[in-house]
């Protein structure tokens, strides 16, 4: 069945905290778009471009990449999924978000018209529903072990604290959400590149006590050596993510053993194809995968919830019911249970327009 249109809607979104900030910006909205296809039978497939500054593009840069590359699609079988992608690759150079957007709603549209839900076109899901962890954005030690035993309260298992790359005051907030949560919660690091590898192994020595699992990309994102130095060094797993922007970023990384573990994001590598690559890579060469946050609508953790219930293993919590805390969602809610979300019933990515 033929798409007989594509088209583009504003998908904007306040955070319910507008003082959310990691150690890169402050985030307190989101302004995205929402790619639309839809078949002769009025049959959509569904998909969203992420777009924020400091993490992937400008707003008016993924709608210009999207007002291109959509005429592509009109008058094409959803079924050339392959194809049609292979020509988004060539007209366009680089724009990952606006390509994940339209890769995911032709996935979407795809599995819908198959009447399957999204994940059968990925392989078959692994399980069915996916462990999830929580953030906590950076704010004083005291408010962030507020709302840390908040959310322990709530069911999560496994919290994210994100650092400012300040050795003391980043421990002190380590120490304040442990005594916060107990023991027995797992507790891992997002330092956003915040840190230089020295840096880094002096605030873990103070940091080490409170049972760390896992720290996620502490060093600027080129500084491959000083990953690895930390990987081959730290009784800590070492995660990239702003280092893995692509599939041979992922190649490398996997190859010379650089980290433990990788954070795989549909948007970030430009689709659920990609995505499922580089998990392939991943499970080759024995390094983690684990899916981590892209804020956004209910919609875009459908997709990733999908792509991440077909990995093999995930021994880390994912990332994806940050939507949670985002306002104005104009999707059909996906929700959370006991830090937990499982796969969607129905066709495709199982969210669509309420």
């Amino acid at each position: 069945m033929t798409i007989v249109s594509a088209t583009l809607r504003p998908c904007s979104q306040a955070l319910s905290d507008p003082s959310w900030k990691f150690a890169r910006a402050t985030v307190p909205r989101l302004d995205g778009w929402t790619v639309v296809l839809e078949d002769a039978d009025g049959v959509r497939g569904l998909g969203y471009a992420h777009a924020i500054p400091a993490i992937t593009d400008v707003g008016d840069g993924v709608k210009a990449a999207l007002e291109l590359l959509l005429p592509l699609l009109v008058g094409q079988p959803a079924a050339s999924l392959r194809e049609l992608m292979a020509q988004v690759d060539a007209r366009i150079a680089f724009a990952n978000s606006a390509k994940a957007a339209i890769d995911m709603a032709l996935h979407d549209l795809l599995a819908r018209q198959l009447g399957v839900p999204l994940h059968v076109l990925l392989g078959g899901a692994m399980r069915a529903s996916v462990s999830q962890a929580r953030i906590l954005a950076i704010k004083s030690p005291a408010e962030m072990a507020a709302k840390a035993a908040t959310l322990a309260e709530q069911g999560y298992r496994q919290l994210k604290l994100k650092l400012s790359g300040e050795g003391a005051l980043d421990a002190a907030r380590v120490a304040e959400v442990r005594a916060a949560v107990g023991p027995d919660l797992c507790l891992t690091l997002d330092p956003n590149q915040s840190y230089d590898a020295k840096r880094m192994m002096q605030a873990f020595a103070r940091m080490e006590r409170h049972d760390i699992a896992l720290i996620e990309q502490p060093l600027p994102a080129t500084d491959w050596a000083g990953m690895k130095l930390l990987t081959d060094t730290l009784p800590v797993a070492i995660e990239a993510d702003e280092s893995a922007l692509t599939l041979d970023d992922v190649l490398r990384l996997v190859s010379g053993r650089v980290v433990d573990v990788i954070n795989l994001k549909v948007a970030k590598l430009g689709g659920l194809r990609r995505f499922a690559a580089a998990v392939a890579i991943c499970e080759a060469g024995n390094v983690v995968c684990r899916v981590g946050a892209t804020f956004g609508p209910a919609l875009l953790q459908a997709s990733a919830l999908h792509a991440a219930a077909c990995i093999g293993s995930l021994p880390y919590g994912c990332e994806l019911g940050e939507h949670l805390h985002l306002c104005d969602d104009p999707f059909t809610p996906l929700p959370m249970a006991d830090g937990v979300i499982a796969l969607p019933a129905g066709p495709g990515c199982g969210v669509t327009y309420a």
